[in-house]
């Protein structure tokens, strides 16, 4: 079964050669469809090749009818949502869901909110703040989407995704929308095992607390990231997860790193396990420099570094 960042395989999937197979899965479809579409301008990284079909699904009920029907013609999907992603310079075969019509969130019990996967994680921190919930200043300066931030166990220092998680909502293969407990799925470090589907929305349960005082941590670590991050450059989060003892930025740092580059794909100057597009940076370029890092790294001290981000897409 071959899965997306968030999404779904299709048992032995079948090559897409024509739009005719995929205008057929997407039959019905209320949502809007852009055929070949570039995605580099819908990454943080900016770099990305072409989608066979690029949709936009209007509502909940929409994904739940392309999930089934795709799933039927055995036509693979991706959802994309994280920052964490770098997508390949050939693209992406098949479906690839983007979800900006899905991005409601709600209070629906004191402590309890509900955001639909395509909300962006600083709308739903602005949220929690001005309903004066406390549990998300983790999140300050973490650009993606609640469905990414769910599917990757997003985090950061201060916390994770799975400390606030109540429960995950998901269309199954079947096009049936189900809703799954936090605690029936095993979190880890910057990832969640799920049940085959598509993450569309998540339950959290958050704490009441002085807005002032959520207001005053929020603009604290916001802008200790703004500090030591190149939060104003094309970038896609860390790089590479964090070994037992030490940090990834530590030992790319150490091994003289800083500003290397491939092309225009930069380590960053601020902070080494960022890798920056400095303008024309092609995933190529991206992956050539993540060897790099991992082969200087390995030489001198022994550690393989393990990559955060996926790596999706055809080259």
């Amino acid at each position: 079964m071959r899965r997306g960042v968030d999404g779904l395989g299709a048992g032995d999937v079948l090559t897409v050669s024509n739009h005719h197979d995929l205008k057929t899965a997407l039959s019905g479809l209320r949502g809007e469809v852009v055929f070949d579409a570039p995605l580099a301008e819908l990454t943080s990284l900016c770099i990305g090749g072409p989608a066979d079909a690029l949709v936009s699904p209007e509502d909940v009920h929409d994904v739940c009818r392309i999930v089934r029907q795709a799933h039927a013609a055995r036509i693979p999907i991706m959802v994309l949502g994280g920052t964490n992603l770098l997508v390949r310079d050939g693209g992406i075969r098949g479906i690839v869901l983007s979800f900006p019509n899905l991005a409601a969130i709600e209070l629906e019990d004191p402590r309890l909110v509900f955001a639909e996967a395509g909300a962006r994680m600083p709308v739903l921190l602005g949220f929690a703040v001005h309903h004066g919930l406390s549990g998300l200043e983790w999140a300050a300066g973490i650009p993606g989407t609640v469905g990414g931030a769910v599917v990757m166990n997003a985090g950061t220092k201060l916390g994770e995704m799975q400390d606030c998680l109540d429960a995950i909502q998901m269309v199954d293969p079947d096009g049936r929308l189900v809703t799954y407990a936090a605690d029936s799925v095993a979190f880890t470090y910057r990832s969640v095992s799920l049940p085959e589907g598509v993450v569309v929305g998540a339950w959290l349960r958050l704490t009441p607390a002085s807005r002032e005082i959520i207001e005053s941590r929020t603009k604290s670590y916001l802008q200790y990231r703004k500090q030591s991050q190149p939060l104003s450059q094309p970038n896609a989060g860390s790089v590479f997860k964090n070994p037992q003892g030490t940090t990834a930025g530590r030992l790319i740092e150490e091994a003289g790193l800083k500003g290397c580059r491939v092309g225009d794909a930069e380590v960053s100057s601020k902070h080494a396990n960022f890798i920056v597009n400095l303008g024309q940076a092609r995933a190529t370029d991206v992956l050539q420099l993540i060897e790099t890092i991992q082969r200087e790294v390995f030489q001198r001290t022994g550690i393989t570094l393990e990559l955060e981000w996926k790596v999706v897409g055809e080259r």
